[in-house]
């Protein structure tokens, strides 16, 4: 095969988002505050790099029973606020608290607003 008969792949779509877990709330010894998520980010695994992603805005997706305006995804958004001890994890605030069914589910973590 000469050059001109080689044709380039199509590149796929950047994803514009770090994948992350639901790990609990925040928590005393014996009460949670389910007002404060604890997410803990792919990739991540000390202070200073959790704390690229303070500010970003966090997705949690799931999928209901009934269609809303033809989809039946649904999304609560949140926003990280800070971190969370000395292995990267993360405190978030949701504009719904996350429901319990979340703990261990995936949420993404939007690169935006990028401070860069």
């Amino acid at each position: 095969m000469s050059d001109s008969q080689i044709v380039p792949k199509a590149k796929a779509p950047a994803r514009l988002y770090t994948k992350g877990v639901h790990v609990g709330y925040q928590r005393g010894k014996r009460t949670q505050n389910p007002n404060i998520s604890l997410l803990k980010l792919e990739g991540v695994h000390d202070k200073t790099a959790a704390s690229f992603y303070l500010g970003k805005r966090v997705a949690f997706i799931y999928r209901a029973h009934r269609a809303v305006k033809g989809s039946k995804h649904r999304v609560i958004w949140g926003k990280i606020t800070r971190t969370h001890g000395n292995v990267g994890t993360v405190r978030a605030n949701f504009k719904h608290n996350l429901p319990a069914k979340s703990l261990g589910a995936r949420v993404r973590v939007m690169l935006y607003p990028s401070h860069i």
